[in-house]
């Protein structure tokens, strides 16, 4: 198993021109249905995608136009209907505080970290007085209906209201790049072409031009190179003494050290 540092020497060589090959063989077009920006149905009917966060230090070594808005009508679940799954991409702290800062500036209003990012569930235990636990990354926040908060719909079409600051994982899905390090969509890879893998989406298979695929391929090195720079952060800034001593509840691991739910840093103590 390579490390991570080999794995991030591999990723910075990976041949744009090979990667947009790969996603033109695969063939890929947005039809806006807006399926990996929602939450999904844990009985198994999936409306959306996960995106995998960066790698535990204890593992080892190793499209769519902007909207206005939402002009969605909220369904309204039944009390036997299961709850649906949030929605879950994995999204960095830079990339956090862009989606905070334009949110500032288009809002003329105070923006809070907690409107853009939540901590990675996974390995948080959820009690009656809420979150506890540490995790590792972040995850885009989420509505009341599991979506994406920055999702819109309009017209019976998806759409992303953050769509020029839109993290690197949003603007490459359905594709990933099979490298140790590097994050995937959960859920099996339904096509592969080299080192890309393709995941569930309906627009699969649809022609695409060279100059889309060839700007795809670049997004989708940066967002494997950043991936691993973000594992080997994470990896090196690891703490687990990190919260004693405080009252945090929940403590987030990222590239940048321990930090509370709201984002802040944990040693601000």
């Amino acid at each position: 198993m390579e490390t991570l540092e080999a794995e991030l020497e591999s990723a910075r060589d990976l041949d744009v021109a090979d990667l947009a090959d790969a996603i033109e063989s695969i063939g890929f077009e947005c039809t806006r249905c807006g399926a990996c920006c929602k939450g999904y149905d844990p009985e198994g009917e999936s409306d959306g995608y996960h995106g995998g966060g960066a790698e535990s230090p204890n593992d080892g070594d190793d499209g769519d136009e902007g909207g206005d808005g939402d002009d969605r009508e909220e369904s309204v679940d039944s009390e036997d209907a299961p709850k649906p799954e949030p929605h879950t991409a994995t999204v960095f702290p830079d990339e956090v505080r862009e989606l905070r800062d334009e949110g500032t500036d288009s809002l003329e209003a105070d923006y809070d970290w907690r409107d853009v990012a939540r901590p990675m569930p996974y390995g948080l235990d959820e009690t009656d007085g809420g979150l506890e636990g540490e995790t590792f990354e972040w995850a885009l926040q989420t509505d009341a209906c599991g979506d994406c908060t920055f999702y819109a719909e309009a017209d019976g079409q998806g759409a992303c209201t953050v769509h020029d600051s839109r993290p690197l994982i949003c603007q490459t899905y359905p594709f990933s790049v099979a490298l140790g390090g590097t994050s995937q969509p959960m859920g099996e890879a339904v096509d592969e072409q080299g080192m890309v893998r393709a995941h569930e989406c309906e627009g699969l298979g649809r022609d695409i031009d060279r100059d889309e695929a060839v700007e795809l391929a670049a997004a989708l090195k940066r967002r494997a190179i950043r991936e691993i720079e973000e594992a080997i952060g994470v990896r090196e800034n690891y703490d687990p003494t990190a919260a004693e001593g405080t009252d945090a509840d929940v403590v987030v691991f990222d590239s940048e050290g321990a930090k509370r739910a709201d984002g802040t840093p944990l040693d601000d103590d």
